[in-house]
């Protein structure tokens, strides 16, 4: 059981990790062979995987998702006074990688149903010297992904996907991950598959995996080297220490190799929340996710939205006292101290101000039992029916 620093003991955290069965007896073979450094066998199994399942042309295991989106700047040659398009609404690593080569951040609107970029907003921000567009896919519902390519493919400029909600997300039967020239996802422990903290570098365009493999190894072409294609290896590019233990990759790899009855896990969860909370919603007292046919989630969490930001705070401030912990999400980057320096104003962008301040995410992970998910959803109905009989 968890305690919050008011002393109220949370019965249902926001998260918590969970074991598919196989994570210890992995991380002891992977001792018991001798190697645990990166690159080991159980990041091979882990890339493999990644490779076959999501289709990427290279996958590269990485200490996290922000690492890959580092890669990914290095990757693209991101220097001062590029500029780079990102939705303002989405986690600091998103544009904190390229902010660190220089790069200029160039924030967009997102979309009021799915809370993805608006990709009606993107060309207006083009100028000549954008040099990427990336991409997140909010909660695993894919953006729009055909519009944005065409946008990107006319301009000349590379896609770089945030697929850190999206493993096993799909728009219009293509996995999230495979549209841009660069793909990274997140093995953080909120995550539906994870190993406490790590992340990956999915490759979609030839032209970068040699490159990558250097960056990736400290900037020595020490890759080639264990494939035995050179006899020696030696420093040839910029790089950084990119590579996770594998004693991560094998607890990494139990838990890929159980994504199957993971997602089912969660598609029971998810599916519960919108069907018990579908009838508060019609009424008016929030709305519910919005997924579009075209696009095949991965559920990754549930969320509500407000009517107002003073809704939220009350319904979170309820449900903690009944030791349920739900939390809000990303407050918008152009607002920030840092997204002001780099020229962010209020009324920048309006969708990602007004929904940000309305959104409750409840909690939501592997192991979360139905009486548990029935507990939530009753405090929820029970605050319902407090603010209508005040009102």
């Amino acid at each position: 059981m968890n305690e919050n620093t008011n002393n109220t003991k949370i019965r249902i955290p926001f998260n918590r990790p969970a074991l598919t069965g196989n994570e210890m007896r992995y991380v002891s073979e992977a001792v018991a062979r001798g190697h645990i450094s990166g690159d080991g066998i159980f990041t091979k199994k882990c890339h493999a995987f990644l490779e076959q399942v999501i289709g990427a042309k290279k996958a590269l295991l990485t200490t996290s998702c922000t690492h890959a989106l580092e890669m990914a700047a290095i990757l693209l040659d991101i220097q001062s006074g590029d500029e780079v398009i990102s939705p303002s609404f989405t986690f600091v690593s998103t544009i904190n990688a390229f902010a660190l080569r220089g790069a200029q951040p160039i924030f967009a609107d997102i979309r009021a149903d799915t809370l993805n970029i608006d990709e009606n907003r993107i060309e207006e921000l083009i100028t000549p010297r954008t040099k990427a567009i990336v991409v997140v896919h909010y909660a695993g519902v894919g953006a729009e992904m055909d519009p944005i390519m065409r946008i990107a493919d006319a301009h000349g400029i590379p896609v770089i996907e945030d697929n850190s909600h999206g493993l096993f997300g799909a728009y219009k039967g293509r996995a999230l991950g495979t549209f841009g020239c660069m793909a990274t996802q997140s093995f953080h422990e909120t995550k539906n598959i994870h190993c406490g903290e790590g992340g990956a570098l999915l490759i979609n365009d030839a032209r970068f995996i040699q490159r990558a493999e250097i960056i990736r190894e400290k900037g020595t072409n020490r890759s080639r080297f264990f494939r035995g294609e050179i006899d020696k290896y030696t420093w040839v590019d910029i790089g950084s220490s990119y590579l996770p233990s594998d004693m991560l990759a094998a607890f990494l790899y139990a838990q890929l190799e159980s994504h199957d009855i993971i997602q089912r896990k969660r598609q029971c969860i998810w599916d519960r929340y919108f069907q018990h909370l579908q009838s508060l919603a019609r009424e008016g007292h929030f709305s519910l996710p919005t997924v579009p046919a075209h696009c095949q989630q991965p559920y990754h969490m549930f969320y509500l939205l407000m009517p107002s930001a003073k809704h939220q705070q009350e319904l979170i401030a309820h449900l903690k006292i009944h030791g349920i912990y739900s939390v809000f999400h990303y407050l918008p980057l152009h607002l920030s101290g840092m997204g002001q320096r780099f020229g962010g104003k209020a009324g920048d962008c309006p969708v990602t101000e007004d929904i940000s301040y309305r959104l409750l995410r409840l909690p939501f992970y592997n192991d979360l039992t139905e009486a548990d998910q029935e507990d939530i959803m009753r405090s929820i109905a029970d605050w319902v029916d407090g603010t209508s009989s005040a009102s």
